[in-house]
């Protein structure tokens, strides 16, 4: 996962600029700087479904639900950590953010997360949610400012 790090540092470094109190703004803002269809989200699109292929990202959990952490908090610009799961058709254990939630949506044009498609979605500080993937399957990657994730 080492050549996933120069295509998520950058990203990284900007996610720890925003205030997930305003969902809307970070999502404006992420879609801008890093737009899904974007040459940066195309490259680590194309690497991050390369690793999950090859077994090295979302190398735990089941058929329909894998998944893996990529970097501890400690160890990206900005404090969040990043994780990664692939889910197709599957609903994943509900969770809390006690500091909000950036997730990079990385579907295969008609699958949805929280009824969107290839996308930016900020959950805001304190936010609860059973995350869903309908319509197929989806990488997504996310950040937990300083690692902080509540599940159950």
């Amino acid at each position: 996962m080492s050549d996933l790090k120069p295509l998520l540092d950058p990203i990284s470094e900007f996610v720890a600029t925003l205030d997930a109190s305003d969902p809307a703004a970070c999502e404006a803002a992420l879609n801008e700087r890093f737009p899904a269809d974007g040459e940066a989200v195309t490259a680590l699109r194309d690497a991050a479904y390369a690793a999950a292929e090859a077994g090295t990202l979302c190398d735990r959990g089941e058929p329909g639900m894998r998944f893996s952490r990529v970097a501890k908090p400690d160890a990206t610009p900005g404090g969040a950590s990043i994780d990664a799961v692939l889910m197709e058709d599957a609903a994943g254990p509900p969770h809390t953010h006690p500091n909000g939630e950036f997730c990079l949506c990385l579907g295969d044009g008609r699958s949805t997360f929280e009824d969107r498609t290839d996308t930016w979605i900020v959950l805001p500080k304190g936010s609860r949610h059973v995350p869903t993937v309908k319509e197929g399957r989806m990488l997504i990657l996310y950040w937990l400012p300083e690692g902080a994730v509540t599940w159950g």
